[in-house]
């Protein structure tokens, strides 16, 4: 008896050696490790950028009305939620799922079908795909979330809850796809997009165009003060941005390396250099430096140094930073002249802040930072910047074209807006039954 129990222990030790041995491949068959300190990296990555969408909806919510916060902040929170849902049921697939001709990832991967605990190798060879999977989810929340800011006070939320779920799908999924995804052309022509810069601020920011030009603008526009009301909230949202957007950028690198810290010091110093930048630009235009300056020139220093952080090294994160407010503050002055409501200027510092941080990245990229990337125009390769350009052109032409229809059959099925009382009493009582503040 003892002896029969020493050979099925022995028969347990072994197989358990086998099922060990056979996890450290991939599906490919290429032997492939799972680092400990990489998938611990990704998991917190993962979950800094989830803490952005939140953080977006207080600095959101702090610059609408009172009568708005709540809705405001429950769009962005909502979506943490909807998305969530939708990436595992299908939108992951769609977007790195098996190549179909260059431009969308096939079901096959439908429900996490074949996304386990081994890594993929195609995009992250030492830590399990299902984490690969959650960290890009949390770029897939924060994208739609980032329209918001454009069409404040005055979208349905059940038209917006549709809008979301279809944009998600047929514009956030195939940019993505052509961007990061294995054989998608945009990549196979060499796109360097370390973070998001195209698939993520240039699409939304289009987006955010093609929202206001359908939904109208708000009631009292150009007539009626809005200024925002708690600055505090704002300054608070952009502080968790700030900090959650270490886990958009560096972790990025997918692995805990000096590529992840060089995005981590790009990120910093080009947020810190456009903070400084805005607020001097500001005081020499308006004679004073303002708090919602100094938050928006932070934001506008991340959105341009998210395409570049693992391709740029500190020389290329001080110049984007210090260029990108001038061209943001300037976009925005110039949103009166245009006549567009753009509520929160979510074009004037994602879209061009994101399509200066794409462009940016072909002229100060360096293969000294990353041999995987490419060198820019400063570096004998003036090309890149040609294939940047492409990019930010076709991301732009696609998301406003598909944007806009959407945006028309959604307004045209359900109703894009509240009506005109609704948007007088505010979005919280009418579309919620909630106030933000009971000042009593």
């Amino acid at each position: 008896m003892k002896l029969f129990k020493r050979l099925m222990q022995f028969g347990m030790a072994a197989g358990l050696i086998g099922l060990t041995a056979a996890h450290a491949f991939a599906a490919d068959g290429q032997m492939s490790a799972i680092s400990a300190g990489d998938t611990a990296w990704v998991i917190i990555s993962a979950a800094l950028v989830m803490l952005m969408t939140p953080a977006l909806g207080y600095f959101y919510g702090g610059m609408v009305r009172r009568k708005n916060v709540l809705a405001m902040i429950m769009q962005n929170f909502i979506l943490v939620a909807l998305i969530s849902v939708t990436w595992v049921i299908f939108g992951y697939s769609m977007c790195f799922g098996p190549d179909k001709g260059g431009l969308i990832g096939g079901l096959d991967w439908a429900f996490l079908k074949n996304v386990g605990f081994l890594p993929n190798t195609d995009y992250a060879g030492t830590i399990p795909h299902q984490l690969f999977m959650m960290y890009q989810l949390m770029f897939a929340i924060i994208t739609p979330a980032l329209i918001t800011g454009a069409f404040a006070d005055r979208m349905k939320f059940s038209s917006f809850l549709v809008f979301m779920v279809l944009w998600a799908t047929l514009v956030y999924n195939p940019v993505c796809h052509w961007v990061w995804g294995v054989g998608g052309w945009l990549r196979n022509k060499g796109v360097l997009d370390f973070a998001g810069g195209t698939v993520v601020h240039v699409n939304a920011g289009i987006a955010a165009l093609a929202a206001i030009l359908v939904i109208g603008k708000r009631k009292g526009y150009g007539t009626t003060p809005m200024p925002p009301h708690n600055m505090t909230l704002t300054v608070l949202g952009t502080a968790f941005l700030w900090f959650g957007w270490f886990g958009f950028n560096a972790g990025s690198a997918l692995g805990a390396n000096a590529l992840a810290v060089n995005a981590f010091m790009t990120t910093n110093t080009a947020a810190a250099t456009a903070t400084l930048s805005w607020v001097a630009v500001e005081w020499i235009h308006r004679g004073k430096p303002t708090t919602l300056g100094a938050a928006s020139g932070a934001v506008a220093g991340l959105v341009a140094i998210t395409p570049a952080a693992g391709f740029v090294d500190v020389t290329g994160a001080l110049a984007i930073g210090g260029l990108v407010s001038l061209l943001c503050y300037g976009a925005i002055m110039l949103k009166s002249r245009l006549g567009y409501d753009d509520a929160l200027d979510v074009i004037g510092v994602h879209c061009v802040g994101g399509i200066f941080g794409a462009l940016a990245t072909g002229v100060f990229a360096t293969k000294a930072v990353n041999e995987a990337g490419n060198n820019g125009l400063l570096y004998g390769n003036p090309g890149q910047l040609g294939v940047q350009a492409l990019s930010v052109l076709i991301t732009l032409v696609y998301s406003f074209a598909v944007s806009f229809i959407l945006l028309k059959i959604v307004d045209k099925v359900m109703g894009l807006r509240v009506d005109a009382e609704e948007e007088y009493k505010g979005l919280d009582i009418t579309q919620h039954g909630e106030e933000g503040y009971i000042l009593d």
